[in-house]
């Protein structure tokens, strides 16, 4: 994602205050009520009595089940409007209400359930899953344990540990938990969906398709093109099961290349399919796979494998056509890596002209450290037993053999990253004013920090507006006059800038397939200003301040991006 600027223009700052209810404000009181219910509920209150649902809560069932999410809620609201304790409708309107991503419903309906009866395995695993979609994870593993605790088969409660599993990169865990949802609930779509993305990341295609293809046989018929992404997904999965190992690193254990940055966008020169003319590649780690452009892809006569449906993206009509491609190596300085699925799309950035972005997938297996202050970027080839050496390699020189621990007073840190559903790492960060921390896309590929619309109209940020917009080319098209903001502080551990610019733009498309809530997307314009390393084996990230002090931003958008 690129941004330009595109005039000035008055940020309408006294536009109506829209606040959204925070998730966070009440989950450790109620964590703490919910608790001490369930100790005093041992002693003093006998578990209700389980009634048969009444047929109307059947029915809003059966409408879940046929992916009428919003006549089920109806059908549960009338419900409770004549019997507010009838626990059955409480438990179904959460849950069609998280099937909506309103989150902050179904942490309401959930929480209601609990204060009647703090036993229900169903009532936490539903708070809990409430509580991860919002990207709260510490509280949301304590809900999903307690109903463990009631019922060890609660698939949902078995899933959400799974999920978080899986965003945390621990995927031999979450492939087991989610292959025991889908044996307890082998009729819940979401439980074979998530088996399908976490089958995909493990490289067991043959599973991931086979989940995908009993996704689509269980799975409501009303999200037409949810169904032919995962149609055009299946086709591409058997592709790649037929074409062995992927991202196989070949060459020289580790390489040292330069880039260019002209927009805070680490651009690198890589050479495709053994050809010798270097292609321009942007460093994306906002993407789990790569992407090459069709006008590179028809030069290259590079060919589609498998396509269908449309993803939803940032920039003009928010929608893309998805197509897979297959390149067979990608050369960065000394370094291989072989057998490359790609997406292949159009490009709409004319000024800063690119023919592709690497994604994370090719990297993964190296650690990846960014000099924003040399312009070098090297590579190590990392495996889990070496990642000692491999720090060691890129920080102290390949003559020491240990790597020391960050000593007190050192300004370098490391940071824990999570990964989403849809492939971008995710890291917690802190804005002045907010008591939480806020989920962030780590995004190399982006000139710029991002703030989500919905973050923006909290009062918080209200008053920040600047009077000057910005031009957005993102992966869907062309934005105009993106709302700009300048953060008075922004943290990322405990590496702080002030005054960081941030555009406002729609983060709904990204958070649709995030799997938990993405608030805001950390760009070039601060990562620029430190050494930033990507340890994957441990999934974390390490940021060295470079030797000048960090540059605070103008209130000219152009100082950030390319006019």
């Amino acid at each position: 994602m690129r941004l330009t600027h595109a005039g000035d223009g008055r940020g309408n700052g006294s536009a109506k205050v829209i606040m959204q209810s925070q998730i966070n404000m009440r989950l450790r009181r109620v964590a703490a009520c919910c608790l001490a219910a369930f100790v005093l509920s041992l002693a003093v209150i006998s578990h209700p009595t389980v009634a048969a649902p009444s047929k109307a809560v059947i029915k809003g069932q059966k409408a879940i089940k046929k992916g009428d999410f919003t006549g089920a809620e109806k059908i549960f609201r009338e419900v409770l409007v004549k019997d507010s304790h009838d626990i059955d409708a409480r438990l179904g309107l959460s849950f069609a209400q998280l099937k909506q991503r309103n989150l902050q419903g179904a942490y309401d309906n959930a929480s209601r359930v609990i204060m009647l009866d703090p036993l229900s395995a169903r009532a936490h695993a539903l708070l809990g899953a409430a509580i991860l979609g919002a990207g709260e994870f510490r509280l949301s593993i304590e809900e999903f344990r307690t109903a463990l605790s009631l019922n060890e088969q609660e698939a949902l409660a078995i899933s959400g540990l799974a999920m978080v599993d899986f965003y945390e990169n621990r995927l031999t865990i979450s492939l087991a938990g989610l292959r025991r949802a889908v044996e307890l609930d082998p009729n819940e779509p979401d439980y074979v969906f998530n088996l399908g993305q976490a089958a995909a990341r493990s490289e067991k295609y043959k599973e991931a398709a086979d989940a995908y293809e009993r996704f689509l046989v269980i799975a409501p018929k009303t999200d037409l093109d949810r169904r032919e992404r995962i149609a055009g997904l299946i086709d591409f999965l058997r592709y790649l099961g037929r074409q062995g190992s992927l991202y196989v690193a070949g060459g020289e254990a580790h390489t040292s290349v330069k880039f260019e940055a002209f927009d805070n966008r680490p651009i690198l020169s890589v050479r495709l399919n053994g050809e010798r003319k270097p292609y321009r590649f942007v460093l994306d780690t906002g993407s789990g796979m790569s992407v090459v452009s069709d006008e590179t892809a028809q030069k290259m006569g590079l060919k589609p494998v498998a396509r269908g449906g449309l993803a939803r993206a940032v920039g003009g009509g928010g929608k893309f056509e998805i197509v897979y491609g297959y390149v067979n190596s990608i050369e960065i300085g000394e370094v291989r890596i072989e057998n490359v699925p790609v997406y292949i799309r159009k490009f709409f950035d004319v000024n800063v002209p690119v023919d592709g972005y690497l994604g994370l997938s090719v990297i993964s297996k190296f650690l990846t450290s960014i000099d924003y202050g040399t312009r070098q970027m090297g590579l190590v080839r990392q495996s889990q037993t070496d990642v000692t050496e491999a720090w060691t390699t890129v920080r102290r020189g390949e003559t020491v053999q240990a790597l020391a621990a960050v000593a007190p007073g050192d300004p370098t840190i490391e940071v824990p990253l999570r990964t989403t559903s849809s492939g971008f790492l995710s890291g917690e960060v802190e804005l002045d004013g907010f008591d939480k921390t806020l989920n962030f896309i780590i995004d190399t590929a982006a000139s710029i920090t991002v703030v989500s619309e919905k973050l923006s109209q909290q009062e918080q940020l209200l008053d920040l507006l600047q009077p000057s917009k910005m031009r957005v080319y993102g992966a869907a098209g062309v934005t105009e006059d993106v709302k700009l903001l300048q953060l008075p502080k922004l943290s990322l551990g405990l590496s702080k800038l002030e005054k960081l610019n941030a555009a406002v733009l729609d983060m709904e498309p990204v958070n649709e397939t995030a799997g938990f809530t993405q608030s805001g997307i950390l760009g070039g314009n601060f990562l620029r200003n430190f050494r930033v390393y990507f340890d994957f084996a441990r999934g974390s990230i390490r940021l060295e301040p470079l030797g000048q002090r960090p540059r605070v931003e103008s209130n000219n958008p152009e100082v950030v991006a390319t006019p």
